[in-house]
């Protein structure tokens, strides 16, 4: 095998390893939602290349409200999907969608686009 087939071989191992880090690696730590005058805890979430921020921190018991902005047109940022609380929408480009649903129990849940390529997380304390 020649040297030329080798670096080859081994920069398409290190793309492979980028690409599998980046969709999943480990997550940040994590932003706290806000708390509104209107009792809910509040997210701005964008959708560009994935979801920012895609960790966020909120209180189990009380209505969270997310606010979602997407701004590209990917066919995988269309739609987030929250199955843990059974809550799903589509996400028009430019447009604000709001996300709301009630955490009973803490833990972690998983959200998603509907390809499951983007992915965020709610960490309810």
């Amino acid at each position: 095998m020649s040297s030329t087939n080798m670096l080859a071989i081994l920069t398409g191992l290190a793309l492979i390893g980028g690409i599998a880090w980046f969709f999943w690696g480990p997550r940040k730590s994590g932003m706290r939602a806000t708390s509104a005058s209107s009792g809910y805890q509040e997210a701005m979430i964008l959708v560009k290349g994935g979801y920012t921020p895609d960790v966020i921190i909120v209180q189990h018991g009380k209505p969270v409200r997310f606010n979602f902005r997407r701004e590209e047109t990917a066919a995988c940022s269309e739609m987030v999907i929250f199955n843990d609380f059974g809550k799903s929408a589509q996400l028009p480009t430019g447009e604000t969608v709001l996300v709301e649903f009630l955490p009973e129990q803490p833990g972690e849940y998983d959200c998603t686009c509907q390809m499951g390529m983007l992915r965020g997380k709610v960490i309810v304390e």
